[in-house]
């Protein structure tokens, strides 16, 4: 971690051991990993080390590390937690065996925030545990869903009962066979303002008319075991109970679940981007192409020392984000998490391209790993609203900001 961020001796021990525990136990699995999802008999199940690595993993007090509260976590502050997030994001199935791992991190902290006692005790203690896994349904293909007010599902009252209709997509981990849950948002509420009009419901996933319609894939790959999937519900009864806070108090929960989690997967992306840095380097000097090292080539050396650069000025803005974010909570750091969310997956995609280009064709193919880095982090440029969202809404507060200081200088 930067100098200006020094990591408290707490940091700094879990920083150390996480370390230990990737290299001698996660990386070191890669190859199992992707021979087993490269094999069709077995893509959609999830290999039997995975769980050995989760037991290890919270053996060695490794476990639910993004949680601040000390009670069912690590009780780490977001700053804490980033630089080990970066780790994690170096080996794309790494959050997994830490059990922090999206889209669970996000729906243990609303259920943790949000859920009354007995969805915390249904839901919520098997998460923590890691034996079930869940996704979040938000993003509709029959709508705009970059502006979440068009979100058309709907969850009407039917006595003790909410009905849920529609339809939903880019779902990640619906195909995992652990998954046991959706948070879905809808409509419950059509005739209020905009903001006003929807709400969350807990759907098992094996309630009556909800149907895994397809996996979804990224430039090709199916991020099997868990996936993306399109889901149709076709009038899912679920509990009245279900429902999280209530009617009308979606986009509420789904601001109090984005802000942490836009600080992980920034700093996923940016140890995925070091990794591909580091590759790149190694790559640079190993081949050798008209008579001299890549790395005695100007434009090589201008790529890496680019991608330094971009690394750096974006871990040290996540890093500010995620101080900005424990001072001042998510509405105090909006701005911060907005700005994060705009350059981390570009800068990712860019160092990662930069990987690819020097590592010639092979760069492309399955031999290495930057042709699936890159899918996962341009699907980041949409996932969690796209750049331009961002963009409008961080320029809409900074206009604004501009306009009230102006307001109150004296005439």
């Amino acid at each position: 971690m930067s100098e200006l961020f020094s990591p408290s001796e707490r940091a700094r021990d879990y920083a150390a051991r996480l370390d230990a525990f990737l290299s001698a136990h996660v990386l070191p699995r890669e190859a199992d990993w992707q021979a087993h999802t490269a094999d069709p008999a077995r893509r959609w199940t999830v290999p039997g080390f995975m769980e050995e690595l989760k037991r290890a993993a919270r053996t060695a007090s490794l476990w639910n590390l993004f949680l601040p509260d000390p009670r069912i976590g690590a009780g780490l502050s977001n700053l804490e937690y980033a630089p080990l997030a970066e780790r994690m994001g170096r080996c794309l199935f790494a959050s997994e065996v830490f059990n922090c791992s999206a889209p669970d991190t996000g729906n243990m902290e609303v259920l943790l925030h949000y859920g009354s006692a007995a969805q915390q005790e249904r839901w919520l203690r098997p998460l923590l545990d890691g034996t079930i896994r869940s996704g979040f349904a938000m993003t509709e293909p029959d709508v705009a869903s970059s502006d979440a007010t068009n979100i058309a599902t709907r969850i009407e009252r039917d006595g003790d009962h909410y009905v849920v209709t529609g339809r939903k997509w880019w779902t990640t981990g619906a195909l995992d066979p652990r998954c046991a849950v959706f948070i879905v948002m809808g409509v419950t509420t059509p005739g209020a303002a905009p903001h006003a009009r929807h709400g969350m419901i807990l759907v098992p996933r094996d309630a009556p008319g909800l149907t895994v319609v397809r996996p979804l894939h990224v430039f090709g790959y199916d991020d099997a075991p868990g996936g993306h999937a399109e889901l149709r519900l076709d009038g899912v009864r679920v509990p009245a109970e279900n429902l999280i806070l209530g009617e009308g108090r979606g986009f509420e929960i789904a601001q109090g679940r984005l802000g942490p989690g836009r600080i992980h997967h920034c700093m996923r992306l940016i140890g995925l981007a070091q990794r591909a840095l580091e590759a790149m380097i190694a790559r640079a000097r190993q081949r050798v192409a008209f008579g001299r090292p890549l790395a005695a080539q100007g434009v090589v050396r201008e790529a890496i020392a680019e991608s330094r650069c971009a690394i750096e000025q974006a871990r040290l803005l996540t890093l500010a984000a995620a101080a900005q974010l424990d001072a001042h909570g998510i509405r105090g750091a909006k701005d911060a998490i907005g700005m994060i969310k705009i350059v981390a997956p570009r800068m990712a995609c860019e160092v990662i391209d930069r990987a690819m280009q020097i590592h010639g064709g092979g760069g492309l193919g399955e031999d290495h790993f930057l042709a699936e880095a890159y899918a996962g982090a341009r699907a980041l440029r949409l996932a969690d609203g796209p750049d331009e969202v961002h963009r409008a809404a961080l320029a809409k507060s900074m206009l604004q900001e501009r306009h009230e200081d102006a307001a109150r200088r004296p005439a």
